[in-house]
């Protein structure tokens, strides 16, 4: 599949993919590439194996078969000396929100920065007030995540991995536990993400915000990319059934 317009150049290639876990093929042979600020949101039911891709391309998970090239690295295979590297390049935020508990929101943005990165503190700082005021959250430096509602430790978390300045940004099921409200708050930070030219790839269930800010849309049926193109287009005419169910069924 070619990348989408725009620069032509493909940041994320997959090719061939297969992951399995002893003996159920959860990825089976998954091809497509992702252009340089492009937003691609894969779909599918439960069990199809979205957010095990997703993990594959964060360098989580090992593949069996096949390869994943994300910025320049070859990030399929166990032992890449590459991963380093990745994950500087690479953000990914999950469906918790993984902030630690004892640190205030600007300290859980900065630890890597300082730690990782050897940023020196005020500079780290600086970065942190940058990132939280993308994410509407400049009056929360201070707080710890227990005095935040889950749109806003989700948002923290997001402004988290954009601190590290990465290349590619991943969300797998972001507002899958926060309510309509919550969810709307979170789906806007990455609305202005998309238009500021951030290359993403969301796991999603939000049909709403895929066909709004999708540039392509992966549907992803048993362990393989069931149909895949430009999301106005694959919308208004499902070339399967298994796709034109789930739209049905999602509305």
């Amino acid at each position: 599949m070619p990348a989408a317009e725009g620069t032509g150049e493909a940041i994320v290639r997959i090719k061939d993919v297969v992951k399995e876990f002893g003996p159920l093929r959860v990825l089976d042979g998954v091809s497509f590439d992702i252009a340089r600020g492009q937003v691609v949101a894969i779909v599918g039911r439960s069990g199809s194996g979205k957010s095990t891709l997703l993990r594959c391309v964060a360098g989580l998970e090992t593949i069996q078969g096949g390869s994943i090239a994300v910025c320049g690295h070859d990030v399929g295979r166990p032992g890449s000396a590459a991963r380093a590297q990745l994950r500087r390049d690479v953000g990914m935020v999950f469906q918790s929100y993984n902030l630690f508990p004892h640190l205030t929101v600007e300290r859980n943005i900065t630890l890597a920065l300082t730690l990782v990165k050897k940023e020196p503190r005020e500079a780290a700082n600086a970065k942190a007030a940058e990132v939280l005021a993308m994410v509407g959250l400049t009056d929360k430096r201070t707080a710890y995540p227990e005095q935040l509602s889950g749109g806003q430790q989700q948002r923290v978390a997001i402004a988290r991995s954009l601190a590290l300045s990465p290349q590619v940004m991943l969300f797998d099921e972001v507002t899958s536990a926060l309510d309509p409200e919550l969810t709307a708050e979170v789906l806007a930070v990455m609305e202005e993400l998309a238009r500021r030219g951030m290359t993403m790839i969301t796991v999603t269930h939000e049909m709403g915000f895929a066909r709004r800010v999708a540039d392509l849309v992966v549907f992803m049926h048993k362990g393989k990319v069931w149909e895949s193109g430009p999301t106005a287009e694959l919308f208004a005419q499902p070339r399967t059934a298994e796709f034109s169910q789930f739209v049905s069924s999602e509305l």
